[in-house]
C-alpha cells in the first residue's frame, strides 16, 4: 500500500515512516499541511495518516477540502488531544478513524490494515497479470496455484512495479520508494533485488523488464 504520512514533530514522522517501511508499505511524509493537501490532491494514496494540528492548512480543514472535492481516499487522523468534541469533527467530516498519541506502532498498523480491507474490498486488494497474483491485504503472492514466499523487501518491489505496468522506474526511485532512503550511487542493491525477485516470480522475464541505463519496469499485459 501507498501511504502519504502528514505530521510536522520529526521525531514522531521519522518512527511512522520507519516503522511502515519494515511493514514494507510504500510511505510519502510531509511536515506541512499545504504541502500535505497538495500531495493528497496530485497523487493516488491508499491510506492518508493526518495530523491535526499541523502548520498551514490544520489536518481537519486538509480533511474537509478533501472531501469537498469528492476525495473518498481513507484518512485516519493523528491528535495529541483529548477533546471528544475534536474527534466527533473529524469524524463528522469524512474521517475513517482516529488514533490518539502515544500510541503503538502495531495498532497504526492494524487500523491502516482494517480501513484497508473495508474501502478496497477483495476485488481492488489484488493485483494480477495472467498468473502472477498479489494480494495486497494478506501479502500473497502465487504464481499460477503455486505460492511465492517474498521478504518484505521483494514484495514492496514487485508492488511498486505492478502498481505501474509500463512506467520506466529509475534506480533512485525505486531506491527512495522501497528502501526510503539514498545509497551510494554506485549501489547495486535494485539489481541484486531484481535478479532476487526473477528468479522467485518471473523466471523468462516476461514482465520485470530492464531499461538499458536507466532502470526496470512492468510489462503491459498486452505485451505478453
Amino acid at each position: 500500500m501507498k501511504i502519504l504520512v502528514v505530521e510536522d514533530n520529526p521525531r514522531i514522522l521519522s518512527f511512522i515512516k520507519r516503522g511502515m517501511t519494515e511493514a514494507g508499505f510504500i510511505v510519502d511524509t510531509c511536515e506541512d499541511g499545504d504541502e500535505g493537501y497538495d500531495r493528497a490532491c496530485a497523487e493516488p494514496y491508499d491510506v492518508i495518516v493526518l495530523d491535526i494540528m499541523l502548520p498551514g492548512r490544520d489536518g481537519l480543514s486538509i480533511l474537509h477540502q478533501l472531501r469537498e472535492r469528492r476525495n473518498t481516499v481513507p484518512v485516519i487522523l493523528l491528535t495529541a488531544r483529548t477533546s471528544m468534541n475534536e474527534r466527533v469533527e473529524g469524524l463528522n467530516l469524512g474521517a475513517d478513524d482516529y488514533i490518539s498519541k502515544p500510541f503503538y506502532m502495531e495498532e497504526l498498523l492494524a487500523r491502516i490494515h482494517a480501513i484497508a480491507r473495508r474501502s478496497s474490498g477483495e476485488r481492488l486488494s489484488l493485483i494480477k497479470t495472467h498468473d502472477l497474483a498479489v494480494n495486497l491485504i494478506t501479502r500473497e503472492v502465487h504464481v499460477g496455484s503455486e505460492k511465492v514466499m517474498l521478504t518484505v523487501r521483494e514484495f514492496s518491489l514487485l508492488e511498486l512495479l505492478m502498481r505501474s505496468p509500463g512506467r520506466i522506474l529509475t534506480r533512485s526511485q525505486i531506491l527512495e520508494h522501497v528502501w526510503g532512503y539514498q545509497f551510494a550511487p554506485q549501489t547495486n542493491v535494485v539489481d541484486v533485488y531484481i535478479k532476487r525477485l526473477r528468479t522467485k516470480v518471473d523466471p523468462t522475464a516476461r514482465f520485470i523488464k530492464s531499461v538499458r541505463g536507466v532502470g526496470y519496469r512492468f510489462a503491459k499485459e498486452e505485451e505478453d
